[in-house]
């Protein structure tokens, strides 16, 4: 058979990474992805050193015309193959060191990614045999990623031998190859799983992504690139398992159930890893344990829900197992990322795997992180599988900041009356007046009555210019006692303990003291002399004198019924019921005690006014 002069190429089948002789990071130290790969030529991507390397249509296609030494090859004198064995010929006859040409370097690297793609591993070895030591490191790595396509036991024979025969000639670049290799393995399984198509889930992806990097402190600039490079880098391993499972499909599928797949490759990469021997650090291990937990990490809910449960899961326990064992020492970080993100099915995985591996995470912590983006399912994980306890933390700030959601969860779960008396007071300090009302019937009066005090002075240490959530507390009669309430609101006001906060002594000396309902009062006696001085002597030509009684009590007093109306609430102001206690004295023509409850008072001037004006 003949070797084509030139394959027919689809940019669509896949793209292939190589990188450069001395890699950079793409990824900051904090991250610790490096997808940057080694290339020559082809089409290179805007801002980053990927280079598309598009895989042949027919990979099908190919010569086994040829011989180790002399290669018996295609007719063609052109033959790109050809023209690889001469100069190596040549630089042997000058006993120097194989170094090849970028192009020639680019050529070798497709002609052994399709013999790699076709299981041609006699062809894939020769080519071994001519390559440089960069262009070793680069076959090296195309052929550590096959593994995880792997379907029968004469492929992982053939891809095992193949990398031991890179290794025995010199390709030693197994930091990049197995950082590379297990971000492209997360993508494999997790595909497995997905729900979403490759170009949604890349679209989900780039978007958590960006979450992630606006969290991180340093450069805007630099956290941008990052985004694009590790996009990039995601999108060349979506494609590349694309075609491959297309590639899998042309040959009919696979040809063993998927649990034995998995068992396939992972014995390939235990394989690896024992030819890497020493030559892997333990930061190797934790910057791949990184690399492989990221994609599941950003593609959590492009996933079938429960795939921690299925084959993909025994898989990615596997691969993150070797890592650990290996040295990673970074699980509880990525267990309190995946946390955050909401991945619960990685969360199920990791707890697991700290289990297995006596690893401490902190279980505690991860709740927080979880309860503050609002993770109900990963919440419930942490608790229900990870036995998190420490419910105050995330329920306090959840209370600060509003998030009913996660508040009603945790009462839900079980919260002691000390932990809903903090909650209730950090709502109050913030002005969740929402969730103080939903904590409150759930605290107990006597533990109110006894901790009053304190909660009051605590919300108004900790709030935010606005004492909203104070006089909410008031208003609702949080106590179950108007007297007690009103008690206790004057007793902060009249206090001289430095530890109230001048806003808030101010705020209830002004409003809710006792002397508040006195100058309420003096303020009601006020109004009234003034309104009938008008009356008297005023010289509008509307003539107040002559209106109905009902429309000069409208005049005077709709004001403040208004007033007390939107206030709402069980209680009113002191200040304010002083002056509703004048009120109702004025218009209802008869003495009212100092001690009348809001809803009688309001009564009587609604008896007085016209239904009209009251909305009834």
């Amino acid at each position: 058979m003949e070797v084509e002069s030139k394959t027919v190429m689809t940019r669509e089948d896949c793209m292939h990474l190589v990188q450069e002789r001395q890699p950079e990071k793409d990824f900051d130290e904090n991250e610790g992805l490096r997808a940057v790969h080694d290339g020559d030529e082809g089409e290179k991507v805007d801002g980053s050193n990927v280079v598309l390397l598009p895989l042949p249509a027919d990979v099908h296609q190919f010569s086994k015309d040829y011989a180790c030494d002399d290669m018996k090859v295609g007719s063609r004198a052109s033959n790109p193959l050809e023209e690889l064995v001469a100069q190596a010929k040549e630089q042997g006859k000058n006993n120097q060191e194989k170094k090849l040409s970028r192009r020639d370097r680019m050529e070798l690297g497709r002609l052994f990614q399709e013999a790699v793609s076709s299981h041609d591993w006699e062809l894939a070895e020769s080519l071994v045999l001519l390559a440089d030591s960069q262009t070793l490191n680069d076959v090296l790595c195309i052929a550590l990623d096959a593994i995880w396509f792997l379907t029968t036991w004469g492929e992982l024979n053939g891809i095992t031998g193949l990398i031991k025969k890179i290794v025995s000639n010199g390709g030693s670049d197994f930091t990049r190859a197995i950082l590379r290799t297990s971000f492209l393995a997360s993508c494999v399984y997790a595909c497995h799983c997905r729900i979403m198509n490759l170009t949604d889930t890349v679209g989900i992806m780039a978007q958590r992504l960006h979450e992630r990097l606006q969290e991180c402190h340093g450069d805007e600039v630099l956290k941008a690139e990052a985004g694009v490079k590790v996009q990039k880098f995601t999108d060349w391993a979506l494609k590349c398992i694309g075609f491959h499972f297309r590639y899998q499909e042309n040959r009919g599928g696979r040809k063993n159930n998927m649990i034995v797949e998995v068992q396939l490759q992972l014995s390939a990469f235990k394989t690896f890893l024992e030819l890497a021997g020493d030559h892997l650090t333990g930061k190797d291990f934790t910057e791949a344990f990184d690399a492989a937990c990221f994609p599941l990490t950003l593609f959590s809910s492009s996933f079938d829900s429960g795939w921690a449960l299925g084959i993909s899961a025994i898989a990615v326990r596997g691969l993150l197992g070797m890592l650990v064992e290996g040295g990673a020492d970074n699980v509880n970080q990525c267990f309190l990322e995946a946390s955050r993100f909401g991945s619960t099915e990685l969360v199920r995985i990791l707890l697991q795997i700290a289990e297995r591996n006596s690893l401490d995470i902190d279980v505690d912590l991860a709740l927080v992180f979880a309860s503050h983006y609002c993770k109900i399912e990963t919440m419930e994980c942490l608790v229900d599988e990870g036995h998190a306890i420490d419910f105050l933390g995330p329920l306090v700030r959840a209370s600060e900041r509003g998030c009913m959601q996660v508040v009603q969860w945790f009462v839900n779960r079980g919260c002691g009356d000390m932990e809903l008396c903090l909650a209730l007071t950090a709502a109050t300090s913030s002005s969740q007046v929402g969730v103080s009302a939903y904590l409150l019937p759930h605290i107990p009066q006597h533990v109110l009555a006894a901790l009053s005090i304190e909660i009051l002075k605590a919300a108004g240490e900790r709030s935010r210019g606005s004492l909203d959530g104070v006089a909410f507390l008031l208003c609702s009669d949080f106590l179950g006692d108007r007297a007690a309430t009103y008690a206790v609101a004057d007793s902060i006001a009249r206090s001289n303990d430095e530890a109230v906060a001048p806003e808030l002594r101010a705020f209830l000396l002004e409003q809710w003291s006792e002397a508040a309902f006195s100058e309420g009062l003096s303020a009601g006696q006020d109004h009234f002399v003034n309104f009938m001085r008008i009356l008297r002597r005023g010289c509008s030509p509307i003539c107040l004198m002559d209106l109905p009684p009902p429309l000069a009590a409208t005049i005077a007093y709709m004001p403040l019924y208004r007033e007390c109306m939107e206030a709402s609430g069980q209680l009113l102001s002191q200040k304010l019921r002083g002056q509703l206690v004048e009120a109702a004295r004025r218009i209802g023509g008869r003495w009212v005690d100092d001690d009348s409850q809001a809803n009688e008072l309001l009564e009587i001037l609604e008896r007085n006014l016209p239904v009209s004006f009251c909305g009834h």
